[in-house]
């Protein structure tokens, strides 16, 4: 059980957003996970779900090599269904603050960003080297100052 926990941990992270993850079982009974369906097998897609933060965090960008926003430019991570996000675009556009952003779901330059920041929700806000998981007014305030 936990080998096939772990390899469904490691398929996830390996192409989860790329294309999707598929399950099938092969004729010895061994359960198969990947981002790709098999050409001679059935296989059953897996939907993954990407959770919207409950609470606030910061950390700096450090190792991840995704492109960096300047000091002042805001990059945030998202998703259409996402309230929080919802709520951060609206801060946004009321204050005036230009920002870019991309679809965790929908947009190939949003899932490989997300993938590359070893994303577990959303929105993820980049601001200079910094970044806020979640969004608060009060934390993003402190961020952008």
């Amino acid at each position: 059980m936990k080998v096939l926990l772990s390899l469904l941990l490691v398929c996830l992270c390996a192409g989860a957003w790329s294309s999707g993850i598929y399950r099938w079982v092969d004729d010895q009974g061994k359960v198969h996970f990947s981002d790709q369906a098999p050409q001679d097998q059935a296989a059953e897609s897996l939907d993954l779900q990407i959770n919207t933060f409950e609470s606030v965090t910061y950390e700096s960008l450090g190792k991840y090599t995704i492109e960096r926003p300047s000091k002042k430019q805001v990059i945030m991570y998202s998703a259409s269904w996402c309230g929080v996000c919802d709520k951060a675009k609206r801060y946004f556009e009321r204050k005036g603050i230009p920002y870019t952003e991309y679809d965790v779901e929908t947009s190939q330059q949003g899932k490989q960003g997300f993938r590359q920041l070893n994303g577990k929700g959303v929105p993820i806000i980049l601001v200079g080297n910094r970044r806020m998981n979640g969004f608060t007014v009060s934390g993003f305030e402190r961020l952008y100052q």
